[in-house]
C-alpha cells in the first residue's frame, strides 16, 4: 500500500531539509510497510541515490550478528548465559556472558587495541584476541550501559568457533540468501556510493578509505542497499520462520540495558537498539563507518519501518537516526496502520480446549479465555484487554508466552468425571463462578 500524497510530501520535505542542512552528498530514506518498500525519498546527486545503490551499514551489521547468535541458541549449541570463556577460552574477559555482550551490559570497553578499527586493517581473530585482557573491562557487568564494538568482534569469534564457518559465509547462508538480500555484501560491489568527509569551511569532499575490518567485521563491515535493508526491516517486523522464530525475535526486543537512565527513552535488547517515542517503542539500530551513516527503525505492531543512508560521515548517526525516527513517527501519525482483518475460524476447537474457554473467576475478579485457532493458543483477556497468551505444552498444560504470565504454567484442573472445573495459573486458582472456593 503506497503512502498518501500529503504524507509523501511531508516525508520528502524532511529529507530535502536534512540533506541541505546536513551538507551530505546524497541521502536516501525509505518507508517500509507490510513487508514492502512503499516510498523512497532521495536528495543530493553525488551520486544520485536509488534503491539498488550500495551504502555501508556500519553497526546495523550487529543486528545480523545477533540474529546468528540467537539461531545458535535456539539450536542448543550455546546458551545466552554462557561465559565467553566457554567458547573463546583465550581472552582475559572470559567471565562476561554472551547476553551481556549482546546487550552492551558487559562493561567491556568500546574499541579493540591499536588504531581506530573502522579505518584500519584489524587482522584475524587471533590478532584481535591477543589484545583482549582484563584491562578491557571498564565497569562490572550491568553497572552501566556501555556500548562496545569489541563485544561484537568477540561474538563473531564465538560463532566461528562453534560453527567452524567464517562469519561472513555463515551470514550469507543463514540470513542473507534466505531473505533474498543478494545486494548485501562483505565488500563494496558496484554500483556503490563513495563515502566522504565534507570540509567544514569550503564544502569540498575528501573520499574516505573502504577498509576490510577483519575480525571486527561482525560489528560493522557490511554494505547494503535500500531494497535489501527494507527486507531486513520487514524481517524485524515479522520474521521469516526459516530464519528465526517469532518468539526469539520478540526476546531480542526486550531491554537488557537502558542507555539514558535520566529519561528512559533509549535502550538495548539482544542486538537491537530500542527507542521510545511517546507511547510507541521502535526497534532497530544506527550505523556509521568512515564516509557513511545509516539508520533502521521499525514499529513492530504496525509492521512499519524506516531505513536511511547517507554518504558523509559529517552527517552523524544521531542526525540520520533522529531523521529516521521523525519520518517513522510522521508516517504513523498521518496514516495509522490498519489492523489485520478478523477471520472466522473454520472449525470448532477440540473438546478439551472448548471447555476451557469462557469466563473464570478468582477473588471476585474475572478473566476471559478465548481460542486462537490460527495459532493454536489460548488468549486471556481482562476487562476486554488482551493480557496473556498461552501455548500448549502437554495434556491440560499450557505455558505463557507473553504478558505478565510469560513463562508461567496454566494447568486445567478436572473433577472425577473429567470435567474442567478450575484453572491453576501460577498457583492462582480460577473457578467457573465467583462464589466458588478457589
Amino acid at each position: 500500500m503506497s503512502l498518501l500524497p500529503a504524507t509523501i510530501r511531508q516525508v520528502d520535505a524532511l529529507i530535502a531539509a536534512a540533506q541541505s542542512a546536513g551538507r551530505t552528498p546524497s541521502l536516501l530514506v525509505g518507508v517500509v510497510r507490510d513487508g514492502a518498500l512503499t516510498h523512497l525519498a532521495t536528495a543530493g546527486e553525488h551520486p544520485r541515490p536509488d534503491a539498488d545503490l550500495q551504502y555501508r551499514l556500519g553497526s546495523i551489521s550487529k543486528t545480523m550478528t545477533a540474529t546468528l547468535v540467537m539461531q545458535e541458541r535456539d539450536a542448543g549449541r550455546l546458551a545466552l548465559d554462557d561465559p565467553l570463556e566457554k567458547h573463546l577460552p583465550d581472552t582475559g574477559v572470559g567471565t562476561l556472558t554472551l547476553r551481556q555482550l549482546l546487550g552492551h551490559a558487559s562493561g567491556l570497553r568500546r574499541e579493540p587495541d591499536g588504531q581506530w578499527w573502522e579505518r584500519a586493517e584489524v587482522g584475524d581473530l587471533a590478532t584481535l584476541l591477543a589484545g583482549v585482557g582484563a584491562e578491557k573491562i571498564a565497569y562490572p557487568p550491568h553497572r552501566a550501559y556501555h556500548y562496545s564494538n569489541l563485544a561484537y568482534g568477540l561474538l563473531g569469534g564465538v560463532l566461528e568457533r562453534i560453527t567452524g564457518t567464517p562469519w561472513a559465509e555463515l551470514l550469507r547462508q543463514r540470513v542473507l540468501e534466505p531473505l533474498g538480500m543478494r545486494r548485501t555484501t562483505y565488500a563494496a560491489t558496484e554500483p556503490f556510493a563513495r563515502g566522504y568527509v565534507v570540509h567544514p569551511w569550503h564544502d569540498t569532499l575528501r573520499e574516505e578509505p573502504r577498509t576490510d575490518t577483519g575480525a571486527m567485521a561482525p560489528a560493522g563491515q557490511l554494505w547494503s542497499t535500500a531494497e535489501d535493508l527494507a527486507r531486513w526491516a520487514a524481517f524485524l517486523a515479522d520474521p521469516a520462520p526459516q530464519v528465526l522464530a517469532a518468539g526469539t525475535l520478540t526476546e531480542m526486543c526486550v531491554p537488557v540495558s537502558i542507555s539514558d537512565v535520566d529519561s528512559w527513552t533509549g535502550g538495548h535488547g539482544l542486538g537491537l537498539e530500542l527507542y521510545r517515542q511517546g507511547e510507541r517503542v521502535y526497534v532497530g539500530h544506527g550505523g556509521s563507518m568512515p564516509g557513511y551513516v545509516a539508520a533502521l527503525a521499525v514499529h513492530r505492531p504496525s509492521r512499519t519501518g524506516v531505513i536511511g543512508f547517507a554518504n558523509s560521515y559529517g552527517f552523524r548517526t544521531g542526525g540520520i537516526g533522529g531523521l529516521a525516527l521523525r519520518v517513522l513517527t510522521t508516517v504513523l501519525d498521518a496514516e495509522p496502520a490498519f489492523p489485520q482483518p478478523w477471520r472466522p475460524a473454520t472449525a470448532a476447537p477440540p473438546a478439551e480446549v472448548d471447555e476451557v474457554t469462557g469466563r473464570w473467576w478468582w477473588m471476585g475478579a474475572s478473566l476471559d479465555v478465548t481460542w486462537d485457532a490460527a495459532r493454536g493458543e489460548l488468549v486471556v483477556y481482562v476487562r476486554g484487554e488482551r493480557v496473556s497468551v498461552f501455548a500448549p505444552e502437554g495434556p491440560d498444560r499450557w505455558r505463557g508466552r507473553s504478558g505478565p504470565e510469560n513463562g508461567e504454567i496454566l494447568s486445567v484442573l478436572r473433577d472425577e468425571a473429567g470435567r474442567a472445573v478450575a484453572l491453576d495459573i501460577a498457583t492462582f486458582v480460577f473457578t467457573r463462578t465467583p462464589d466458588q472456593e478457589p
